[in-house]
């Protein structure tokens, strides 16, 4: 592998890493979902879908941030 391929797995950037996997475990769980379970819209879409693809968007936004950042 070449530097740039190891460097994901060591230091900071692996525990940013391992921090926004427990986030997203944590943020797509039933008792944090069932918050968004309402008969709100938002734009004429329901809440939990907006919900949910909003957190995943943001963690997908997360994790590109983390990984694409120039090595300190």
């Amino acid at each position: 592998m070449s530097p740039e391929e190891t460097r994901v797995f060591k230091g900071l950037d692996a525990q940013r890493l391992v921090v926004l996997f427990c986030a997203g475990w944590a943020l797509l769980s039933y008792p944090l979902l069932a918050l968004g379970d309402h008969d709100l819209t938002v734009w004429g879409l329901p809440m939990l879908p907006v919900v949910v693809f909003g957190v995943w968007l943001a963690l997908i936004v997360a994790a590109a941030w983390v990984l694409e950042r120039p090595a300190d």
